[in-house]
């Protein structure tokens, strides 16, 4: 209600307007049709009624806890003026009671812990004493006392769905928190890595002219990306905020191979017709997580690749994913740019937790394999397998 109020100020002003003449209406006319001859009682009950029906009415100025206190103060001195003196002849107590009702569900639900523990009784005891007014207890008494025990369970299973709601909120975002760590792990070992080859094979080889400004062009350019990773990440980590940008998936693989590309050997890509629009999301953001660490990999272990393979296909148990190159001599790295072997690890821990299974070794053609398999709706299953 609050989000809509505040996207649609107009129907929720008039809202607020039609909820205050209802209210009202309700007590005009139970004035008028029980009290046709005016006692200092009804004018009690009148003037009782009134107040908690503009308090009930929210304002922008005045918070919900302010206006409770005065309803349930005001309906409670009334209640006890009229109980312990001289009651009125008949009350129904029609427009005060759901204004009480109203400010108990907003109470019991949004109120802090200890407000509403002391102000929701108050406020259930008001809605209960309003009809016990009449000089003759009768049906309406009974009427409120159910209403009142209905209200505040329906309210306190309210407040229970947002309080599960908000801790379902805090582990979605430590869970984030833990892949966006994750993630930061994988663009510095991707971009570090392709800087320190780059630097490598610009030091041992004989460049000059534009040559060498090209190279170390392509080495500003990936320092660049890294820093702009770690820096949107590491921001997001502090902030403690959830991503508002899709995963990345088969499109975001495509220009991937062709950014590895332009700094290492080149890539041939492969992608069954139709799996852009049948793949799941999850799945294409894992099969985009493989890609990347098996690249990163690749300019790691093998410094002698001349081309790299990656097919995905649909498979009749799932997803296939092959990352396949031709390398047999690992780069010369040093220590503390070698990484520490988290990359595959973890992306088996995933692709096993999604019902797949990924492994890793020599290729039979000579080089390096990384293969995936990842559990996909039946539908594309049989449909492209």
């Amino acid at each position: 209600m609050s989000g809509w109020a505040r996207a649609h100020p107009r129907k929720a002003a008039a809202a607020k307007i039609a909820l205050a003449a209802v209210l009202l209406f309700l007590v005009g006319f139970e004035s008028v049709a029980l009290a046709r001859q005016p006692t200092r009682p009804h004018a009690t009950v009148v003037a009782t009624a009134v107040v908690v029906c503009l308090c009930a009415v929210p304002y922008a100025r005045v918070p919900l806890k302010v206006r409770a206190w005065t309803a349930a103060s005001v309906s409670l001195a009334g209640s006890a003026v009229l109980i312990a003196g001289q009651h009125a002849l008949k009350v129904w107590g029609l427009g005060e009671g759901i204004a009480l009702l109203v400010l108990l569900t907003g109470v019991v639900h949004r109120a802090p812990g200890r407000t509403a523990a002391v102000l929701g009784p108050m406020l259930g005891l008001a809605c209960v004493l309003a009809p016990m007014r009449d000089i003759r207890l009768g049906l309406w008494t009974v009427v409120y006392g159910v209403l009142t025990v209905v209200v505040s369970a329906y309210s306190m299973i309210l407040r229970w769905q947002d309080a599960q709601r908000m801790r379902d909120l805090a582990a979605v975002r430590s869970a984030e928190r833990l892949e966006l760590a994750r993630e930061l792990h994988d663009l510095v070992a991707h971009h570090v890595t392709g800087i320190v080859v780059q630097a490598r094979a610009a030091r041992f080889t004989a460049l000059d002219g534009p040559r060498a400004g090209a190279a170390f062009e392509r080495i500003e350019t990936s320092g660049g990306e890294a820093l702009s990773a770690m820096r949107r990440l590491v921001r997001v980590l502090r902030e403690g905020a959830a991503r508002n940008r899709p995963l990345a998936g088969l499109a975001e693989v495509r220009t991937l191979t062709e950014t590895y590309a332009r700094t290492g050997p080149p890539v041939a890509l492969h992608i069954d017709k139709g799996l852009d629009e049948t793949v799941p999301a999850e799945v294409a953001a894992a099969v985009f997580r493989i890609v990347r660490e098996a690249l990163t990999n690749v300019r790691k272990h093998a410094a002698d690749a001349t081309a790299v393979r990656i097919g995905i296909r649909a498979v009749p148990d799932g997803l296939e994913l092959r990352v396949a190159d031709d390398g047999k001599h690992p780069a010369r790295l040093a220590e503390q740019a070698r990484g520490g072997g988290f990359g595959l690890a973890g992306l088996t821990e995933r692709a096993e937790a999604m019902g797949g299974r990924l492994t890793a070794g020599p290729a039979p053609e000579g080089g390096w394999e990384v293969r995936a398999v990842l559990p996909l709706g039946e539908e594309v299953g049989r449909g492209e397998g």
